[in-house]
């Protein structure tokens, strides 16, 4: 019988650099990122997210969070993909790192993304977690260039972009809640100004470049 991850090479991919690992999420760390999530990602009077997908009622996120990560993998193919990473720090879940792009064989271009659960900020994680999947990006995928982007008034994000070697790529304009104007920073990563960290150890890339038809 075929294991999972033969049968989705996505969730054969495990990132590790230390006590850090990135791996897909699949449907048993559902419940522990909605444990995580509940627990808080940042105060009430703040929103680091163009979706502003915190403010569901408590009650309904937990099947929000089921739907988004069925989204992700029914979208998931050559042409467009998103991989949404499990972040773990000594076996602790912490939060999820994202790496997502559109027909990425020609493009070689993708979007960073991620969150942390508050208790677990300030402690350079979110750093080591962006710099992880950018090398995955860059030696594994073939990446040329990330990007991402952060709110003007969240300075946390933007630092850890700083760290990583992230340039400033233009402002725009967006609606972020209800009738709210907020300015959103573009960043743009390439292999020249990317801040590396320690060595990257990638598994089950090779099933993952044949699945994204890469090679």
């Amino acid at each position: 019988m075929l294991t999972l991850a033969e049968i989705w090479p996505p969730y054969g991919v495990r990132l590790t650099e230390g006590d850090l690992t990135l791996s897909v999420v699949t449907d048993k760390d559902i419940p522990g990122v909605v444990e995580l999530v509940q627990s808080g990602i940042h105060p009430p009077d703040q929103m680091p997210f163009s979706e502003p997908w915190t403010l569901a009622d408590r009650v309904d996120l937990p099947a929000n969070m089921v739907r988004y990560f069925s989204h992700l993998r029914a979208g998931c193919g050559p042409e467009e993909f998103t991989l949404q990473f499990v972040v773990r720090v000594g076996g602790e879940l912490v939060g999820t790192q994202g790496f997502n792009a559109l027909d990425f064989a020609v493009t070689r271009t993708g979007e960073t993304g991620s969150w942390l659960g508050r208790r677990f900020q300030g402690r350079g994680i979110g750093t080591r977690m962006r710099r992880a999947v950018c090398a995955f990006a860059f030696d594994g995928l073939g990446a040329e260039e990330v990007t991402s982007a952060a709110f003007l008034d969240n300075p946390a994000s933007l630092a850890v972009s700083r760290k990583v070697g992230y340039r400033e790529n233009g402002v725009v304009r967006l609606k972020r809640r209800a009738g709210e104007l907020a300015l959103n920073q573009k960043l743009v990563l390439t292999p020249g100004t990317f801040v590396r960290g320690p060595d990257l150890e990638i598994v089950g890339l090779t099933a993952l470049r044949t699945f994204l038809e890469l090679d």
